[in-house]
């Protein structure tokens, strides 16, 4: 049986793991860390902690420290970024017995056709009976992985939300999503460009060299201080679903239904009034504020 609380520092023994398990709602076993529990711990998490930045807009900090994410998320029912959720994973994983790896990766940025120039995320690799896996609960929207991911070069792994594959060249290993046409609940195809093309679409790419989460420190506060990063621009929240996702980004609430009908996901978009905010955040992810939100969603491209 493994431990139910942390051995680390003496501040972190209060984190307790059935806590942790009750704020996802997962009741199944977890005495054998193997590929099924792993499996099922995982969705459980992504299905009830949102992706969000929303302290950024709440005038607030996102602080990373694993006992103030544990409180955050856990027993305040909050989300996180993938800082966060990523950490926080690892931190479950490992009280259980898995054998968790932190990876830093750089992701893509469409707007200016090219990856970050410096680690931006956090991933992790779960090691299982000799193979490797890549377990990401802090990606969000319609990138998010339901499955861990064996790391494998040039195999499509189908999953849900699409087929995802890693592909390999001299040490780094790229992400890539193969998307699904979309329609409007009239049966329309959209052509709003805010909406997602089909074909390929790069993720992120990283190496195996291990980090460490203290050499994320920097980055997490430039993320939430730099004028052009997405985060500051834009206030994000997004949830998975048993069927699709959830997104709320500014005013501008999204719902996906994944593989809708012929190889198609069902895409319904709303823009919400200032005062039904509130509201969606509580009724759509579960999520009550401390402080009042101030929703925001700019281009990087518009930003001198």
């Amino acid at each position: 049986m493994p431990a139910t609380t942390s051995k680390e520092s003496g501040s972190r023994g209060s984190m307790d793991i059935k806590e942790y398990f009750a704020r996802i709602s997962y009741r199944g076993s977890y005495d054998k860390p193997d590929l099924a529990t792993l499996t099922d711990i995982f969705q459980h998490h992504i299905r009830a902690v949102p992706f969000e930045n929303l302290n950024i807009h709440c005038g607030e900090r996102i602080v990373l420290d694993l006992e103030v994410t544990f409180n955050k998320i856990v027993r305040k029912n909050r989300g996180g970024w993938c800082m966060e959720n990523n950490n926080l994973l690892s931190w479950v994983l490992k009280t259980l017995g898995y054998d968790v790896t932190l990876l830093g990766a750089k992701v893509f940025v469409p707007e200016y056709d090219a990856y970050a120039d410096e680690i931006d995320h956090l991933l992790l690799k779960v090691v299982l009976d000799n193979k490797s896996y890549i377990v990401d609960g802090g990606f969000g929207m319609a990138c998010q992985m339901w499955q861990p991911m064996e790391l494998v070069s040039g195999r499509d792994q189908p999953q849900t939300p699409g087929i995802f594959r890693f592909l390999e060249d001299n040490g780094v290993w790229y992400l890539e999503k193969m998307r699904r046409k979309q329609c409007t609940p009239d049966g329309t195809v959209p052509t709003s460009h805010e909406l997602e093309t089909e074909g390929r679409r790069r993720i992120y790419h990283f190496t195996l060299q291990p980090q460490d989460i203290e050499e994320f420190r920097a980055r997490n506060n430039h993320l939430q201080t730099a004028p052009k990063s997405l985060f500051v621009l834009k206030s994000l929240c997004s949830l998975q679903t048993t069927d699709g996702i959830r997104s709320l980004v500014g005013w501008k609430f999204t719902e996906m239904k994944y593989n809708y009908k012929d190889n198609m996901d069902l895409v319904e978009i709303k823009i919400l009034a200032d005062d039904e905010i509130e509201k969606t955040l509580k009724e759509k992810f579960n999520i009550t504020l401390d402080k009042k939100l101030v929703p925001v969603n700019r281009s990087r491209l518009s930003v001198v």
